[in-house]
């Protein structure tokens, strides 16, 4: 009957609709699962020998979402009606397709016979939203399943009636927490917030599902039922008027209203609970089909999935190479980074050799990875099992020796070029052949991997802090680097199920470039007399998780010195601007201010309590403007434009070659306003003629740091888009 479902109808009546859509590893939600899916329920509610039915999976999983492709289907369509039909009518049609998931789960919901949904594994998006849509849910017990509705992280909101089930079954401050968080939870989460109904061992899963549904012939969503009342009250009540306005503020304050989806969300259900079910199903759908249109979400889902996916299943790894598997690496230097890279590669299942200059540091390195063990254990996300299976896996010793029958080794010493090559002959005599990767945010690989007895085996692979935490790993290839180096690089990153990105060597390579920009302007904004809480708050307007100030203390204030201090050295002063390099000597030279590291940067970092920016600042600055007469949107404009200006020179130069990598790494590596899809996305957002005349205007104002890159004046005068002129995968012209 169907290819992605097979239905199975027992002695009582009780139809087992499977689902297991053939040549994928996952089911996912598409146009010809929602058409079969359609034909079956139709079957069950008017066939009278059905008395009801059970939907599981034939997957490890139960279904991982909508397929994306589904989505870029009825945008594409738009558009394309758009220009041969007009809006009005492209977006009846819009409204039309995209709620067709949502009317057929209604129909699940309201067909007078009881659904059950017996959940194998996880189910995320339009699948959870299927489980929510039947009468019961029934959840095998498994460690691994994660339930969740988690739109929100790439621009959309749950549009198959989630949005209206979750706040019908919960208080709205919990709701709009769920659906705004977007979080996936464990079972016995989502089991106390009512969201399963019964946890049950695996083997009776089936059995105890269809026992439900005989049990229950004549079942009922609980806002069917007559008496229905809602968990929270009225929203137009005391408890109401308590959770909307609050939430409302609360939204502003950590969105600065960047999303367009989080703020449907709030609406939608704000307005839904106002309404009976069919009505506010129909409220969420008008407003899915407008987020469907913005382009934050298209620049989103294109970055933080599609994009993200790709890159994470190794889309730039040469393909002349042979897979490898990875099975024990040697990590060089036990102190933050190392023993952060070790515990992430031990997670993953590799013998780790953790090496440092004696075998007290090296142990040191150990006890931090179980310190951080012992913490996941007491929050409840490991066993004590687990951690002792992890520490069992990493050999902490000072002995070079133990490198023998490495894979990989991964030097994550101080940056020094001295000290990284005093590491690397050490390793490179106990294992000359094997590939060496050098974890640097600042040093360039070339010149590293000359002191490496085979210069194509030597890559850069910068982590960044804390590893544990961060998900993007930048892969440096040198002049001399070779396919195979890549190609290894490429396959620890995807075991260590971290995000790579790969660019060619250069000054600062590409996240640590750009991330100099945005603090540089931060320095800049200061000593112009513009007040550095406005320099912050507006930071955060503008979409960065913190301000340039906050971010240059947690990088440390020091390192931003030696840098200046470095490239003044190297490149001249014109290469570098001469009131941040005497903002920066007053900070560390004569103040002592080093960031969070030693307790006091451009903040002060009290030992309890919350971190306040350091008075000393207004001080320091020769000339104070008045806030009020300050353009608010200029500032967000320099901290985003230089920042995106600056990846479009590394994109001229070379140093990026793909346009994912730039706008990926952007999000995962420094936080750039993720609403705009990452940087180069911002300026295809923007349009690059407008992106060209908002540099112009910046450069006559603030100066030469500002002036757009060739590239930028050539596409926008040929009014060309880097997605248009540099198709994924393909490299700058």
């Amino acid at each position: 009957m169907a290819d992605n479902f097979k239905l199975d109808v027992d002695a009582d009546g009780i139809a087992l609709i499977t689902w297991d859509s053939p040549g994928r590893s996952m089911n996912v939600i598409d146009l010809g699962v929602i058409g079969e899916l359609s034909a079956i329920v139709e079957k069950v509610a008017t066939d009278a020998a059905i008395k009801g039915a059970v939907v599981t999976s034939g997957k490890e999983t139960f279904c991982a979402g909508a397929d994306l492709a589904l989505l870029e289907t009825m945008t594409h369509t738009f558009k394309q009606m758009v220009a041969s039909k007009g809006e009005e009518a492209a977006a009846t049609v819009l409204f039309a397709e995209s709620r067709k998931l949502s009317q057929l789960y209604r129909r699940i919901e309201t067909c007078g016979k009881p659904f059950v949904a017996a959940i194998n594994g996880t189910a995320l998006g339009g699948g959870f939203e299927l489980c929510l849509a039947c009468h019961q849910r029934v959840a095998a017990d498994n460690d691994k399943t994660r339930l969740g509705l988690p739109e929100v992280k790439i621009g959309l909101f749950p549009g198959a009636g989630g949005t209206q089930r979750i706040a019908r079954m919960m208080a709205p401050q919990d709701s709009l927490q769920f659906l705004l968080k977007g979080d996936q939870l464990r079972l016995n989460r989502a089991k106390t917030m009512k969201l399963v109904d019964a946890v049950v061992p695996a083997a009776d899963l089936i059995k105890t599902a269809k026992d439900w549904a005989k049990a229950n012939p004549k079942a009922k969503a609980p806002w069917d039922a007559d008496g229905f009342r809602l968990p929270g009250g009225q929203v137009y009540s005391r408890a109401g008027m308590m959770t909307f306005p609050a939430a409302n503020a609360i939204y502003r304050r950590e969105t600065y209203d960047n999303y367009p989806a989080a703020r449907a969300i709030l609406q939608v259900v704000y307005e839904g609970l106002q309404l009976p079910m069919d009505r506010a199903l129909t409220v969420e759908s008008r407003h899915f089909a407008k987020i469907l249109r913005s382009p934050e979400a298209a620049a989103m889902i294109r970055s933080l999935f599609v994009s993200l996916q790709d890159l994470s299943k190794g889309a730039r790894r040469p393909a002349n190479v042979p897979q490898v598997q990875i099975k024990k690496i040697g990590i060089l230097g036990a102190g933050f980074m190392g023993a952060g890279i070790a515990s992430v590669s031990a997670q993953a299942g590799i013998d780790v050799v953790l090496i440092d200059r004696d075998q007290e540091s090296a142990d040191k390195g150990k006890a931090y990875v179980q310190k951080g063990l012992t913490d996941q254990v007491n929050k409840g996300r490991a066993t004590s099992a687990q951690r002792e299976a992890v520490l069992a896996r990493i050999t902490a010793t000072a002995d070079y020796g133990a490198l023998a029958g490495v894979d990989l080794i991964v030097e994550a010493v101080f940056e020094d070029r001295k000290v990284k090559a005093e590491a690397t002959a050490k390793a490179q005599a106990v294992a000359p052949n094997v590939i060496f990767g050098s974890n640097t945010s600042t040093l360039p690989i070339t010149s590293l991997a000359e002191s490496a007895r085979d210069q194509t085996k030597f890559i850069g692979i910068h982590f960044f802090s804390p590893v544990e935490r961060m998900m993007l790993v930048e892969i440096i290839v040198g002049k001399k680097t070779g396919d195979a180096a890549l190609a290894l690089a490429l396959d620890f990153v995807r075991t260590i199920r971290k995000t790579p990105i790969v660019v060619n060597d250069s000054r600062g390579f590409y996240t640590s470039r750009v991330v100099g920009t945005y603090l540089r302007e931060g320095h800049l904004m200061l000593a112009e007399g513009i007040p550095a809480a406005m320099i912050e708050n507006v930071g955060r307007m503008a979409g960065m998780p913190v301000g340039p100030l906050a971010l240059n203390d947690e990088v440390a204030v020091d390192l931003a010195w030696k840098i200046v201090k470095a490239t003044e050295a190297d490149l001249g002063k014109t290469a570098i601007d001469l009131r941040q390099k005497a903002l920066l000597e007053f900070m560390v030279e004569k103040q002592g201010r080093l960031g969070r590291k030693n307790g006091k940067g451009f903040y002060d970092y009290p030992l309890s309590g919350a971190k306040k920016l350091w008075p000393g600042l207004t001080g320091m600055q020769s000339k104070k403007l008045d806030p009020d007469k300050i353009d608010v949107q200029e500032i967000k404009d320099r901290l985003l434009a230089m920042q995106a200006l600056e990846t479009a020179r590394c994109f001229e130069e070379g140093v990026l070659t793909d346009v994912r990598e730039a706008d990926v790494g952007s999000i995962l590596g420094f936080g750039f306003a993720p609403f705009s899809g990452g940087t180069l996305s911002y300026i295809d957002m923007m349009g690059t003629k407008n992106f060209v005349e908002l540099c112009q205007r910046l450069q006559k104002k603030h100066g030469a740091r500002f002036a757009p890159a060739k590239l930028l004046l050539d596409m926008a005068q040929k009014g060309e888009s880097f997605y248009g002129r540099f198709a994924p995968g393909k490299k700058a012209a």
